[in-house]
């Protein structure tokens, strides 16, 4: 399936969110994330090139994209360096579990359409960060692991 919309505008990354805040992110390293450099590189063309090739191929209609469009959730992404883990990582927004009781959206009606676009948007922050890592960034890490690691040869 394709889905043919307007391309949002790339998120802006906040410089002072430290990622060791979010739940699902798992991080060892430093607190280096050059946001600043991800940040050039999105709008250099990273973010149209991975929403494109996630637009091709996402099962997300255009109603549930207009919602996450509604509320904005495009530009909540979040993308940082893990020294640790060599690679760009991620934060993809989503809406809330209790999105019933906080009446969130008002063409929200079922937990199908809720799961679809959080799934959606982690499909995307996943290709963005691919791309970032795989295309863009030309930095190694400089995590060095200790010494007294086992060799497991």
């Amino acid at each position: 399936m394709s889905l043919n919309v307007e391309r949002p505008p790339a998120p802006a990354l906040e410089t002072g969110m430290d990622a060791t805040e979010y739940e699902d992110a798992d991080l060892a390293g430093g607190t280096d994330y050059r946001r600043e450099e991800l940040q050039a590189f999105l709008t250099e063309g990273a973010w149209a090139e991975a929403f494109d090739r996630w637009a091709a191929t996402t099962d997300l209609a255009t109603e549930e994209f207009e919602i996450a469009e509604e509320l904005d959730l495009f530009s909540e992404f979040d993308f940082f360096w893990d020294d640790f883990a060599d690679r760009v990582g991620y934060h993809a927004p989503g809406i809330p579990e209790d999105w019933k009781e906080r009446d969130y959206h008002p063409r929200l009606t079922s937990w199908e359409t809720v799961s679809s676009i959080n799934a959606s948007l982690t499909e995307l922050g996943q290709i963005v960060s691919d791309i970032l890592k795989d295309d863009y960034v030309d930095w190694e890490a400089e995590f060095e692991a200790p010494d007294d690691l086992p060799d497991f040869d």
